[in-house]
């Protein structure tokens, strides 16, 4: 295949980007359709690279650098879902974005990103792959300061945050490429048997995983969903920094680490995993808001990817791998159905909707689906991913197996409450004029949900056609994960913890009389309450943490700063002007008494001449 569709794939959502940068808003609509033939022939040649192998280096920068770029099945795979999230994200934005200030800029950052997203995954090289990945840090932060008023500290928050694991990766890149005596990302491969291998592989993860937005990299996330345009959280933190995040992590533990079950690795990404689900799952719990219950979801899936992949076995790699774009699906798609019901009912607040269900049938199915997705349901695309990952969780220790399942009960609690809450019950007063949202925002929706039972009832296509062969018939030990699952023992459980997740609901309904406050005998339980409320209040933020360390060292500064101010305004004038006077006291125009200074003098000197002999 010709290099050319390499550079294709990078500029021309650059070039596209750059040019509806510099569209005037006046210009009709010139900006959205720019955006959308973009995006949709980005779409055609991800589709057309997709299975094909290719690669091109040139000497980049002097000092033995190269600009290297490889195109093979994990990364075409990457690409084309990428290409396909950008494609029904434009379209979607079509009505979403249309009254929006700003629009023509979060278009042009969109396929900035986009492009950005396609060089980081072609990328051979470790300092190629910075370059494009840190771009996105750029893009991020002007995403999410064009949303509301207070959206500026939110992309301050993301950058700093992401900044910090970038400064991390950094270093990791540094030391891997020390280590390996290479930056070719396709020729490094280290055993975790010495100090700094082991350093390297923990500081590029730490880039990984909060590119991904796992905790404990992830506050920015929930004020993004608050504050920065909807659409954004649908394009971004759901579905292309997963997929990237998640791609240099299968890459860092499948290619560049021998990263094994036996290895001290393995547990530290497990319990980095389970931390990240229980965590994020109990703060979406007892979430308001729609776009907030949605945002701790998108970090506490994360988990299950990172526990699969972190098991180092095949089964627990393909389920990681399956769950990474069955996420990315799914919670697209719960985004674009929370955009929906943000701008025909104009609130989020879950206290002030309900009944939409009615109102908005396509957009109550969509999100039924892709709800029953997330949360484990069969036969959707996000059981057979999670029971994947449960198998594999199940084989490392028991422990790590109960944690993943109560994730999904919590979960499925917590959508149970969202989807009553949203679109049944009684409908509030001023959702009577609700209609359903225009076909433009329907397309994107319908295809996402769409998928996702097409991801399910036959999984063999994304198992044995996408994620199966990224680790090759050696990894697999011939070995077929498509179909039903294997361990009948684990669906029963899981069909149990849904159950349950459904008792407790109507439990909670009885308890509070509504669906809202379905989970709030769990909020409010004894031991909880606390907790909550202190999380709530950003108690458990590392960010909070980092800036009350940061505030503490500048009034330590601050004070050392008036000290040295103090030594300099008070005590060095102090000395001199008492010195002067000393000196003129003893300055008096006495012969006699310049004499005997004098004869003092020479004798102290001469003593220590004296002393010194």
């Amino acid at each position: 295949m010709s290099i050319e569709i390499l550079w294709l794939l990078i500029l021309l959502p650059a070039v596209a980007g750059l040019v509806v940068l510099a569209v005037r808003r006046a210009v009709g609509r010139l900006g959205e359709a720019l955006t959308l033939l973009a995006t949709l022939v980005n779409l055609g040649l991800a589709v057309f690279a997709f299975d094909k192998t290719c690669a091109w280096s040139v000497p980049w920068a002097g000092f033995g650098l190269e600009f290297s770029l490889r195109l093979y099945h994990f990364s075409g795979f990457i690409l084309l879902a990428a290409a396909g999230f950008a494609a029904a994200v434009a379209l979607y934005c079509w009505q979403a974005m249309a009254e929006r200030p700003f629009k023509n800029l979060f278009y042009g950052l969109l396929l900035l990103s986009l492009s950005l997203v396609n060089g980081a995954v072609l990328a051979d090289h470790l300092l190629v792959l910075l370059f494009f990945w840190e771009g996105l840090l750029l893009t991020l932060f002007g995403m999410i300061a064009i949303g509301s008023r207070d959206a500026f500290k939110t992309a301050t928050k993301a950058f700093i945050i992401v900044g910090v694991t970038d400064l991390c990766m950094m270093l990791g890149i540094a030391l891997t490429g020390w280590k390996a005596g290479t930056l070719t990302i396709s020729q490094i491969h280290l055993r975790l048997d010495d100090p700094v291998s082991c350093v390297a592989m923990i500081l590029l993860t730490i880039g990984a995983i909060s590119k991904a937005g796992s905790m404990p990299f992830h506050s920015w996330i929930p004020n993004a969903a608050t504050d920065a345009p909807l659409p954004f959280m649908a394009f971004l933190p759901a579905s292309l920094e997963k997929l990237l995040g998640i791609y240099f992590l299968a890459r860092i533990s499948l290619d560049m680490f021998d990263l094994r079950p036996d290895s001290w690795m393995s547990p530290v990404l497990m319990t980095v995993g389970v931390v990240t689900i229980l965590l994020a799952v109990m703060m979406a719990l007892v979430q308001k808001d729609y776009k907030r219950l949605l945002s701790y979801h998108a970090i506490s899936q994360v988990g299950y990817m990172i526990l699969g992949i972190g098991t180092a076995l095949p089964v627990g790699i393909v389920g990681g791998l399956f769950h990474m774009i069955n996420h990315a699906l799914y919670k697209s798609g719960l985004f674009l159905t929370a955009g929906a019901v943000e701008r025909q009912a104009g609130t989020t607040d879950l206290a002030r909707l309900g009944g939409l269900g009615r109102r908005m049938p396509v957009t109550f199915a969509c999100f039924l689906i892709t709800a029953a997705s997330i949360s484990g349901v069969p036969p959707f695309n996000g059981f057979f991913s999670k029971e994947l990952i449960y198998d594999a969780a199940m084989e490392r220790g028991i422990v790590f197996y109960l944690a993943a399942v109560l994730g999904s009960f919590f979960t499925a609690a917590s959508f149970l409450k969202l989807g009553h809450a949203a679109f049944l019950g009684e409908g509030r007063a001023q959702n009577d004029r609700v209609k359903e949202a225009p076909v433009s925002m329907l397309v994107p929706m319908i295809a996402i949900a769409g998928t996702c039972v097409l991801f399910g009832l036959w999984n063999a296509l994304p198992l044995q056609r996408l994620i199966q062969p990224i680790l090759g018939e050696h990894r697999l030990e011939g070995r077929d994960f498509a179909g039903l699952p294997t361990n009948a023992l684990l669906v029963v459980m899981t069909l149990v913890v849904l159950a349950g997740a459904m008792f407790n609901h109507a439990k909670g309904i009885r308890a509070s009389g509504s669906g809202l406050g379905a989970v709030d005998h769990i909020h409010h339980a004894p031991g909880l309450a606390g907790i909550y409320n202190k999380a709530e209040k950003g108690a458990f933020d590392p960010y909070h943490w980092g800036v009350s360390i940061a505030h503490g060292l500048s009034r330590i500064a601050w004070r050392l700063d008036r000290l040295v101010d103090w030594v300099y305004d008070r005590v060095v004038p102090g000395l001199g002007t008492g010195l002067s006077q000393e000196i003129r006291f003893a300055h008096n125009g006495d012969y006699a008494g310049y004499i005997v200074w004098s004869l003092a003098g020479a004798t102290v000197i001469l003593w220590f001449l004296a002393k010194g002999n």
